[in-house]
């Protein structure tokens, strides 16, 4: 009788661990969606929050980057300043800052971040956390400083600090660690955990119709209500694209992030507001994917695009090829700079400047009626394509650019028509002499006579322009190829490993004459890095390890879809 009473009682333990385990289990995979109120702006949810900090805490990426000029220039900036007084009212409402330290102590496996509030940063946060481990975090500890309140039965803790008007509250359920920023956000999340109310995200329209268009969650996936997000001034200031007119046309967006060793892809949905009035043809689709084989495999960068318009043509052959030098500079959206000099006003060269008439607009784009445009608007574009590598002199001190353009057509090209468009354009733009702009032919293309080699090929409906006969002949060597592309909207990449030295060269002789322009009595006052050569080349040498980006566009319907393929080297 002992041994039966025994071995029953050694059965009812092991089947209470099992079911413990199975009941931990089933919490750690359950979808933490059920459990976040309705009404968020911004969904962030990891599969493993603790082990992506870890990566990151632990990567040579973020401790060379904070060493970098490209974190000294975003410590200065107005978002970095802002999210530094958030975390500072945080730790006045908390009692406790929000440090690394902090959030290790509460980085759990599965979690979520809802934002309802990107002004005033109001969030939830919910993650996976074995309670035991939950009660030693410095918060839990220093509960006593907290209000008690209970929401559904279960109990949570608040505290305001009394000038920011600012609230923080958590709570522990079950093996749920519960943080925010707002009292009703973290009593609503107990009553969605505990049954007691079913009104979360998952019912708002924008979340459920974008993460059941965008299929498996990533190890980090990102759920943006876009048509709440774009007119929202936080949104527009901050943005650092500043795309905002483009973004207008989405209503919601999911964006999922899948990690291995070699590489990261990065696959996006966006749910447009309504359909395209004209969609690319499959013909065009399937040109773009044609022309991204002509690509060299040491090119520096790329952009194969489907159903281009004559016009964007136009200022493509414009501002890579025909006249680089006199395109017109984007207009400024900031005020302009204060130059603290010596008391000069002006140079030497100036004298040379006329003050009593406005510049001429040379650029191509003014010349309505020329034949070039002439002879691209009555053509039939399906593609584009831009190629672009750098490369130095033998005494490694210039860095020269070379691009290359091409087209395919519906219909075959006429060569005269294009080699005669082409001279007359840019002899426009230099000079009126006929010398060194007559065409000189090559075995496998025409080339013009004088000191600028810029080369032309037509084969059948492929019409290619470049300023290399280098990239000229490895172009026209993939020529008849089968691609390996899928047809797309978009498709390109930016071979970082072997361009971003030479960019980065670049940059300091684009940064060059602004640094030596400083007056010397202001020079060591306080250190500002160049853009382009200090935060621009330091945050790509702290991401050198990245050794190549590609992405692919492709749309159907009210859905586009982008794929992002980041390939380390290491």
């Amino acid at each position: 009788m002992k041994r039966t009473i025994s071995a029953f009682c050694i059965l009812l333990a092991l089947a209470t661990f099992g079911w413990s385990a199975y009941r931990s289990r089933e919490a750690a995979g359950a979808p933490l969606s059920k459990f976040v109120p309705t009404g968020p702006l911004l969904y962030l949810e990891a599969k493993d929050f603790s082990n992506l900090l870890s990566d990151w805490n632990s990567s040579p990426q973020k401790s060379q980057w904070v060493k970098s000029e490209s974190y000294e220039t975003f410590s200065r900036s107005r978002l970095f300043l802002r999210l530094k007084g958030a975390g500072d009212q945080f730790a006045l409402a908390a009692g406790l800052p929000p440090d690394e330290s902090f959030l290790s102590q509460i980085a759990g496996e599965h979690s979520v971040l809802a934002i309802y509030d990107i002004g005033k940063l109001q969030f939830l946060y919910i993650t996976y956390l074995p309670s035991a481990k939950s009660m030693q975090s410095t918060l839990w500890q220093t509960r006593a400083k907290f209000e008690p309140r209970t929401a559904a039965g279960a109990e949570f803790y608040l505290r305001r600090d009394p000038a920011s008007q600012r609230e923080v509250a958590f709570a522990i359920a079950g093996d749920y660690f519960l943080l925010a920023t707002r009292e009703d956000l973290i009593a609503g999340a107990l009553q969605l955990i505990s049954g007691s109310s079913d009104l979360s995200v998952e019912k708002d329209p924008w979340w459920a119709q974008s993460t059941a268009a965008a299929g498996p969650a990533g190890d980090l996936r990102l759920v943006l209500d876009m048509a709440r997000l774009v007119p929202n001034g936080y949104f527009r200031t901050y943005w650092v694209q500043q795309n905002i007119t483009d973004l207008s046309q989405y209503s919601a967006a999911v964006s999922d992030l899948f990690r291995s060793n070699k590489q990261y892809r990065e696959e996006r949905l966006l749910i447009r507001k309504q359909a395209p009035e004209q969609a690319a043809s499959p013909e065009s689709l399937a040109a773009a994917a044609d022309l991204a084989g002509l690509v060299p495999a040491d090119a520096g960068v790329y952009i194969a695009s489907a159903n281009p318009s004559s016009d964007a043509c136009l200022a493509l052959l414009e501002n890579k090829l025909l006249a680089p030098h006199v395109t017109p500079a984007p207009a400024s959206q900031l005020s302009p700079q204060i130059q603290l000099n010596a008391g000069e006003q002006g140079t030497g060269s100036d004298l040379e400047t006329r003050i009593d008439e406005p510049p001429v607009d040379r650029a191509l784009a003014s010349q309505s009626n020329s034949a070039l445009k002439q002879l691209l608007s009555k053509t039939p574009l399906l593609a584009s394509l831009q190629v672009e590598s750098t490369s130095r002199e033998k005494e490694a001190v210039f860095v020269h650019i070379h691009s290359a353009v091409a087209f395919v057509a519906s219909t075959n090209w006429d060569e005269a028509a294009v080699q005669s468009a082409l001279r007359d354009a840019v002899r426009s733009s230099f000079t009126a002499s006929q010398l060194g702009f007559a065409w000189q032919q090559k075995s496998e293309y025409v080339q013009l006579d004088g000191l600028w080699p810029l080369t032309v090929a037509v084969r059948g409906k492929y019409l290619l322009v470049d300023d290399d006969p280098t990239l000229m002949e490895s172009m026209l060597a993939n020529l008849g190829r089968t691609s390996e592309r899928k047809p797309a909207l978009l498709l390109a990449a930016f071979n970082h490993q072997d361009e971003h030295s030479n960019f980065a060269r670049l940059f300091t002789f684009i940064d060059w004459p602004g640094a030596e322009g400083r007056a010397p009595g202001f020079q060591n006052v306080s250190h500002q890095p160049q853009f382009f050569s200090g935060n621009i080349a330091s945050l790509s040498q702290t991401l050198a390890a990245v050794s190549s980006e590609q992405i692919e566009i492709r749309s159907e319907g009210d859905t586009m879809r982008q794929t992002v393929i980041y390939q380390w080297s290491e």
